[in-house]
């Protein structure tokens, strides 16, 4: 046996399962940081724990992912010269990172030698290196044409998984983007799609017919990475996709509306996931993900509970995580939050409902606390304390 920790006194249980989103329960126990068993309190054994938590009655989610950054090196990002950002996304509840490729790197090297030695030295660092705790997936080659088959594999050989976003490298055309993305997908790495209008010098706007033509694994930003594609395309990709649908923070809103109504009348809401795509131009949102998880609530009338499974258990499901869902063997990684002081509404669901933020108290990442009171969230009515 490893150490235990014990969360007890919890108001709520979110489970980021779509299908079943609040669980019973008012007691946590995980061990070895990983998830064991949860329900009533006087039910379970929460002898022998090394560390114990009184959530105070407050709400407890798996740790938020955000599934679209782009980051460079450690915890700071030459694009907005900004130190720290990943700690300040920690502090807004997220516990886990996704690359969409490192593309902000200065002279980012775009020969295949180059290319393929960035990835593994990006993958690399951030798995010796975990800021603040944050889980980094990160060494997300963005694809160049002159890459072969043989690329991929060495690639997956030294443990990259994932693929920088199709479209902004110099591939442009759909059957090339096709053939790498299957020699991708044939050694395990993930892939992802620029979806709209330019953003970074270099990038060009990827169509409907090229996103549905590559055959990704995500649809990146499909509310535009800033600028989006027309309604009809947008409703045209939802329609024939079986993918994950990712929306960001720093996309078009009026898109992500669109996005999420579309997916819904379709019976797709398990194919919403939510990142931020930042740091990037807009600069670095630590609250890009509860702002998201509020406004699609709000105003794309989705319960809150269900919206707060788009930015958890729906991604960890289409990312093959192990972490995002409340689930035995699964990563004790916790946000613990509550309704923000003076906002309106009677419960935490109800506020995020009427488009607040919660305040987080607590962040736990493979059973360790990492953060308690949030420096950049409204203050919570109530805050959980170690015992």
């Amino acid at each position: 046996m490893g150490d235990k920790l014990v969360i007890r006194n919890i108001g709520m249980i979110l489970s980021g399962k779509i299908e079943d989103p609040i669980f019973d329960g008012d007691c946590m126990i995980a061990e070895d940081g990983k998830i064991t068993v949860w329900g009533a309190e006087k039910d379970l054994d929460t002898e022998g724990a090394a560390t114990v938590i009184d959530a105070k009655g407050v709400t407890l989610a798996p740790g938020l992912i955000d599934s679209h950054i782009h980051p460079v090196v450690g915890d700071y990002t030459p694009r907005q010269q900004q130190l720290h950002w990943i700690d300040s996304t920690l502090h807004g509840g997220v516990t886990t990172l996704i690359s969409a490729g490192e593309v902000h790197m200065p002279g980012r090297p775009k020969d295949v030698v180059g290319l393929k030695a960035m990835a593994i030295a990006s993958q690399r660092w951030y798995e010796n290196f975990r800021p603040s705790g944050v889980k980094v997936h990160a060494g997300a080659p963005v694809i160049e044409h002159g890459m072969e088959e043989q690329d991929f594999k060495d690639l997956a050989d030294a443990g990259v998984t994932l693929l920088g976003e199709v479209g902004l490298g110099s591939v442009k055309d759909g059957k090339t983007a096709r053939q790498m993305v299957d020699w991708a997908r044939k050694y395990g790495i993930q892939s992802t799609i620029h979806t709209g209008g330019p953003s970074i010098p270099g990038s060009g706007l990827i169509d409907a017919d090229m996103v549905l033509e590559t055959g990704t694994d995500v649809i990146g930003h499909i509310n535009g990475g800033h600028s989006a594609l027309p309604d009809d395309q947008i409703i045209c990709v939802c329609e024939n996709c079986k993918v994950a649908l990712e929306i960001v923070h720093n996309g078009n809103e009026r898109a992500a509306l669109l996005t999420l109504n579309t997916a819904r009348e379709l019976g797709k809401l398990d194919q919403i996931i939510l990142g931020t795509d930042g740091p990037a131009g807009s600069g670095v949102q630590p609250l890009g993900i509860l702002r998201m998880v509020a406004m699609l609530s709000s105003l794309g009338d989705v319960a809150a509970e269900t919206a707060f499974c788009f930015a958890t258990g729906n991604t960890a499901r289409r990312r093959k995580l192990n972490t995002g869902l409340i689930e035995a063997g699964y990563a004790a990684d916790f946000v613990l939050m509550d309704q923000a002081q003076h906002a309106p509404g009677k419960n935490l669901l109800e506020s995020v409902q009427l488009g607040n933020l919660p305040g987080v108290g607590m962040t736990v990442i493979d059973g360790e606390v990492r953060t308690t009171r949030s420096r950049n969230t409204p203050p919570a009515d109530r805050l959980p304390e170690l015992v």
